[in-house]
């Protein structure tokens, strides 16, 4: 007993040891991130301060109002967003945070359209601009003279600057607003943040210094603009502002303690705010009471897909940047920042757990016993990060498990080699509760097990065989997969041969894509070529499989290129290289439109866009696929050598289109029927006029609506 006792304890000491040593090189974030997400997503709660922030919101429904109803492109005129600040300010707001960066003039009016947003920020003294500083990039290496002066109160700023943090707290560039704009404020924001390297962004910078000055994070700078007389004191773990303590690690950051959606907090849309101020202005009720904004702190940002600033946390994949200020600034009300556990806590908290996984599982006297000392310490060694987070500390819930985890593993190797277990009845108990291969990473390369994915421009695949039902219906099961097999193995050779990933195989259909994970320059290149090179093999394979099939074999593909997710996806035992995205979706859906017109390979605008001369094209529609109301114009693309064969035709058909486009259904009639029997694309036009002349549009966009996925 006593033996098994010290025997547990050094197992435990070694294994704390070993776990320690991974946290501190970073080699467990794999582990810790997906547990930081989910102690998160389970402990949000709102403060007393949530209410207090609120948020106005350029969403989609804004763009498209603004669009449609005003004639207003994106960037909108400056005019607008003094609106915006009139409103909230003769609503009484303490503060107008603008999380929108105005460093060009604008577009719309130009310099007399700034001289109007900074007329209207002149008439408020609580106007805060975002600015942008980084090491590598902006237009200012001094503070800007047109640019009022750093107005704040600071103590410790050379004990801060010169900090183990200063390669990340000072920086040398930065881009302020035009002097148009920045000249009629004391108050601005840095926008900058940095996501983990997973890409979720979990920490903020409260404060940076350029040349010498303060220049505060966009939240900490919405809290000073309401609260001037503040005083804010630096030293290298801490930032304290008035009575408030913001706590920071080694790099100058702060652990965000985030609430829940963007919607915790008080959200109204821009279109709202912006419709209420033209309603006051013409003397009538505003839809939204300026008394909304009554002493609120007031952020002005995005969520519209198009405009770029979404960012990843751990509550959410898609968070709009503008909601992480807010985070920030109710965090700073509330004085709930989370702070990191000190190595003492870190240390203590691993060795315990190491230690009773040690000497538990060297009591263990049979297989039954082994499993149970699993499926109950490894749950039980995350419990107290959670409790931690639950005050505020953020205690790596990684270091425990894994140190759990390698004390039971070691004990389990001891058990086996002083008692004589047997090897497979070990790996039969570990396998009841983690994935071997979940084990064989844990012991040998913890860092490349992780979760999560990077937003990549991808070129993306699908095919799918022509009639495949019917043609498996006619085959044994044995003849199925032997003619299976052979296609997709010439497929695959090619997409492989392309540089292409194979995503799956979904019976006879291929998924592909391009451009992960080996970045490819030329990946819609490469994509077109590899899709035009498999419909000639195919041509190739035809004759042969006509003999097997007694019918010719055909297959559909879909191409596009745009941005998607891609990553290990699953769960932490079991995951997939895959992508997600709405790029992908319309890739699908080119596949499958390719039966509306009977052509075997379609490609997408934005596709086409990004290939240069390499090949040639025939427009074949502009369409709206199911789901979607913005069309888009689909292609057939060509080797030059084939199109220069089928020019004639091609220049034939392309005329037609013409007058289809022109709502000239007749007259397109004549044209595609004259390439009725060698154009099966002029054959569906055929139809698709006829129809339209029968049943004529209200109103003609040239858009073929399409009503199957």
């Amino acid at each position: 007993m006593k033996n098994r006792i010290i025997q547990g304890v050094l197992v435990g000491l070694i294994s704390a040891s070993i776990a320690i040593a991974l946290h501190y090189a970073d080699l467990l974030q794999w582990l810790e991130n997906p547990l930081w997400s989910v102690r998160a997503k389970a402990l949000k709660q709102e403060s007393v301060n949530t209410p207090k922030i609120k948020i106005v919101l350029i969403d989609q429904n804004s763009l498209n109002w603004g669009r449609e109803s005003n004639g207003w492109p994106w960037p909108w005129p400056r005019t607008v967003h003094s609106a915006v600040a009139g409103f909230c300010t003769d609503g009484g707001a303490k503060s107008v945070t603008f999380d929108i960066t105005f460093t060009e003039n604008s577009e719309q009016g130009g310099i007399d359209d700034d001289l109007t947003l900074g007329a209207a920020i002149a008439e408020s003294s609580n106007i805060v601009l975002a600015c942008f500083s980084g090491h590598e990039t902006g237009m200012f290496e001094t503070w800007p003279e047109f640019a009022p002066p750093s107005p704040y109160t600071t103590e410790g700023l050379d004990t801060f600057t010169n900090s183990p943090a200063r390669q990340t707290l000072v920086t040398e560039f930065a881009d302020f607003p035009v002097p148009e704009i920045a000249s009629n404020t004391a108050y601005f924001g840095n926008v900058f943040s940095a996501s983990d390297k997973d890409g979720v962004l979990r920490r903020a910078y409260p404060s940076f210094v350029f040349d010498g000055k303060l220049l505060p994070a966009l939240g900490l700078a919405s809290y000073l603009a309401a609260n001037p007389s503040d005083q804010i004191t630096m030293s290298s773990r801490t930032v304290t502002v008035g009575s408030h303590v913001i706590p920071i690690d080694s790099k100058g950051r702060a652990i965000l303690n985030f609430r829940g959606d963007i919607h915790t907090f008080p959200v109204v849309s821009a279109q709202g705010v912006i419709q209420s101020w033209m309603q006051m202005r013409d003397g009538e009720k505003p839809i939204l009471d300026p008394a909304f904004f009554k002493d609120a702190y007031v952020f002005y940002g995005s969520s519209a897909t198009g405009l770029g600033d979404l960012k990843t946390t751990p509550l959410a994949r898609v968070f709009p940047g503008v909601g992480i200020h807010a985070t920030f600034l109710d965090n700073l009300l509330s004085d709930d920042f989370i702070k990191e556990a000190s190595l003492p806590h870190v240390l203590g908290m691993a060795l315990i757990c190491a230690l009773l996984a040690g000497i538990v599982g060297r009591h263990c006297a049979t297989g039954l016993q082994l499993s149970a000392a699993y499926i109950l310490l490894v749950p039980l060694s995350i419990v107290p990060s959670f409790a931690s987070y639950k005050l505020n500390i953020w205690e790596p819930a990684s270091a425990n498990i894994t140190a759990c985890i390698l004390s039971l593993v070691a004990v389990s190797i001891v058990n086996y080699a002083l008692e004589g277990k047997q090897k497979k009845f070990i790996k039969t108990a570990f396998r009841q509760y983690l994935s071997p291969i979940v084990i064989d990473k844990l012991l040998h390369s913890p860092e490349n097990l992780k979760l999560g994915g990077e937003v990549r421009e991808l070129s993306i695949y699908f095919s799918d065989v022509q009639g495949f039902t019917s043609i498996s219906e006619s085959l044994s099961a044995h003849d199925l997969t032997m003619l299976l097999n052979d296609y997709l193995s010439a497929m695959t050779d090619i997409i492989l041969d392309e540089g292409g990933t194979v995503d799956k195989y979904e019976g006879d259909a291929i998924i592909a894509f391009w451009n992960a994970p080996v970045s490819q320059d030329d990946h819609p290149i490469r994509a077109v070529r590899a899709s035009l090179r498999c419909q000639k093999k195919l041509d190739e394979l035809r004759p042969g499989f006509r003999e097997r099939i007694n019918r010719d074999m055909f297959a559909r593909i879909g191409l596009n290129t745009g941005e998607v997710v891609v990553g290990n996806m699953g769960s932490s035992k079991r995951f997939d290289y895959t992508f997600l995205g709405d790029a992908g979706n319309l890739a699908a859906r080119l596949e499958g439109i390719n039966k509306v017109f009977g052509t075997y390979l379609m490609i997408s605008e934005y596709m086409k866009d990004q290939l240069g001369d390499e090949f040639r094209f025939r427009e074949v529609s502009r369409v709206r696929v199911v789901g979607k109301t913005i069309p888009v114009t689909v292609f057939e693309p060509y080797f030059p050598e084939d199109y220069e064969k089928e020019k004639d035709r091609l220049v034939r058909f392309e005329q037609g289109l013409k007058l289809f486009y022109d709502g000239d259904f007749s007259a397109a009639i004549t044209v595609f029927d004259g390439l009725r029997n060698i154009d099966p694309v002029a054959t569906a036009y055929i139809r698709k006029c006829n129809q339209l002349l029968t049943d004529p549009p209200e109103e003609w966009d040239g858009v073929w609506q399409m009503t199957e996925k």
